[in-house]
């Protein structure tokens, strides 16, 4: 339980006032009482002291506007878009089926890992911008300051991305009106929408999510009928992992190690689609119910995962061989896969039924890119390692002016109006997919230092109010391979090298160290002392926000009926 008898002693401090046994409290918060002055010597820069700051001035705090069935669908909504009814096309081409699917496989693994180690954080410390705000608190001021501004940009340009598509996805109908005016449009409506109160975006993610998962597993249902022969080319099965259609391989000659290398480059594009499954921990700042709403969450990832990645990619490989001709041709960049497979399958209607159900998921996508790029530099800005200006916030517990500077950046959407436009949405993907993975490998290392102060404060996990899974294995785990992809995943570069090329696979990773030597000098100059790359386990900070959280009373809205019930599995 996570409230019980708990007295701490600690060497050289004086002992609290009051007996442990006379009253139940936390033993994390307990925690920071008795040792206050150890805290007050630290140069960290406490949140709540921020929000205390920010509530006395002229401006508000961010109001927790979100439901937990809301919670719960932006875990999985903000995941299912581009990446997955997109640029699944071109990994597929590049590595065939069966290495598409392992690679998806393996990154279920990591994002399960990464989730899990962000769920345990996140339920504790339900703070917005949280994980950006534990890298702080547990690695260094620098660290989470390069990692904060990092994530924030990976979602600046997934907004990019994303509008970037939105017009081709049109295309498919008809190419009457301009492709730039289809990304203003949307550029604008995201835009706006974004300013106001967050429990309609909440809302609004729900019901677009929900046409996300229906539309999956109608596709699902679609898929299987076609492979036992429901289609006009009869019995599909696994004909396109036989005969020599099961491998693609990419660079070189010999068979196996251009197989090896096609794996390898199809991380990249599996990372890009499973980006956003953190979003849970993002948006618990913003829950009515984070206690309850993001356990809930983080509890169905793995499933979710498996259902709407792993057994689509399964069904893509079985329907669409990798030479198929539209997933070669550059006209087809933004053709999802899934509609190539309705079209090879002989059906007329489907397909423009679901590029309006891929329409709909991309502008959802869009959506949820600036609600999280916009709480990202909001909370960069309680941290005080983003202009204070950050923090205003409308009436409604928007801070608009994050919006704005995050929604500007979907300018760049506009390079897929150019004739290279193809390269522009790959080099897009690339840049966003690095970002996002460098901060799933900080979101571990700062779960492994959250447990490594928990240990030398004799405090057990058991005691917090959600555990994460196969800990602390998993997190060295997702650590090591994460760092590794990042490293490798521009191994294309230096067979033909090319400075766009290398500029592209590595300048997320360049703008994170030279945000985070700006940041170490800014902190503490040219010191020397390792306190000052590296918070000693001592000075790590678990508390602030966390008494807060304890202290409010939430309403428990269980399911009533069955429907709610079925839904309440679901999603």
């Amino acid at each position: 339980m996570l409230y019980e008898n708990y007295e701490r002693e600690k060497p050289g401090l004086s002992s609290p006032s009051f007996q442990a046994e006379d009253i139940q409290i936390n033993p994390l918060t307990s925690y920071k009482y008795e040792n206050k002055e150890k805290h007050l010597e630290t140069d960290y820069v406490d949140s709540s002291s921020a929000f205390n700051e920010i509530d006395q001035g002229q401006v508000q705090g961010v109001k927790r506007g979100l439901a937990s069935r809301h919670i719960s669908m932006i875990a999985l909504g903000g995941t299912i878009g581009t990446g997955l009814f997109i640029s699944t096309g071109g990994m597929l081409a590049d590595a065939g089926p069966i290495l598409s699917l392992i690679s998806f496989l393996f990154m279920t693994t990591i994002a399960f890992s990464v989730t899990q180690s962000l769920g345990e954080m996140a339920t504790l410390i339900p703070v917005s911008g949280s994980f950006a705000q534990f890298v702080t608190r547990w690695v260094s001021r620098s660290c989470g300051a390069a990692n904060g501004w990092l994530y924030w940009f990976s979602w600046a340009i997934t907004f990019a991305l994303e509008l970037s598509v939105v017009g081709q996805v049109v295309e498919f109908w008809t190419y009457a009106v301009p492709l730039a005016a289809w990304i203003s449009i949307f550029f604008v409506i995201i835009g706006v929408f974004n300013l106001f109160p967050v429990k309609y975006y909440g809302e609004v993610e729900f019901w677009v999510a929900s046409i996300k998962v229906l539309a999956v597993f109608g596709w699902i249902i679609y898929a299987l009928v076609m492979v036992c022969g429901g289609g006009k080319t009869g019995p599909v099965g696994f004909r396109y992992w036989r005969n020599g259609y099961g491998f693609n391989g990419i660079l070189v000659k010999d068979k196996a190690t251009s197989r090896f290398l096609a794996f390898v480059a199809s991380f990249v594009n599996a990372a890009f689609t499973f980006q956003g499954t953190e979003l849970v921990g993002i948006s618990a700042g913003e829950s009515a119910n984070p206690r309850k709403s993001v356990p809930a969450a983080i509890r169905k990832v793995l499933i979710r995962i498996l259902l709407f990645y792993v057994l689509c990619m399964f069904f893509m490989g079985l329907l669409v061989p990798y030479n198929d001709p539209k997933l070669q041709d550059g006209a087809y960049t933004s053709t999802s896969p899934f509609i190539i497979a309705m079209e090879n399958s002989g059906t007329k209607v489907l397909p423009h039924i679901f590029n309006a159900v891929i329409l709909t998921t991309i502008i959802s996508a869009a959506n949820s890119n600036v609600y999280c790029g916009s709480r990202i530099i909001y909370g960069l800005a309680e941290a005080r390692v983003a202009p204070r200006f950050f923090l205003r916030v409308n009436r409604g517990g928007v801070p608009y002016l994050a919006v704005l500077f995050t929604t500007a950046f979907g300018a760049l959407g506009y390079l897929a109006c150019s004739t290279d436009g193809a390269n522009a949405f790959n080099w897009l993907l690339n840049i966003t997919a690095t970002a996002g993975l460098i901060c799933w490998g900080f979101i571990s290392v700062s779960h492994i230092r959250f447990m490594n102060v928990l240990k030398k404060r004799g405090i057990s996990r058991d005691t917090l109010p959600y555990k994460a899974l196969f800990m602390p294995y998993s997190a060295y785990y997702a650590t090591f391979f994460i760092f590794l992809i990042v490293l490798i995943q521009g191994f294309q570069v230096f067979f033909d090298f090319n400075a766009t090329g290398f500029f592209t696979a590595y300048i997320s990773l360049i703008l994170f160290v030279v945000v985070w030597i700006f940041f170490q000098l800014f902190f503490h100059r040219f010191s020397t002392k390792w306190s000052d790359y590296l918070v000693p386990l001592d000075d790590c900070d678990i508390d602030s926000g966390v008494r807060e959280i304890d202290e409010m009373v939430w309403d428990d809205n269980k399911p009533k009926n069955l429907w709610q019930k079925f839904w309440d599995i679901v999603a």
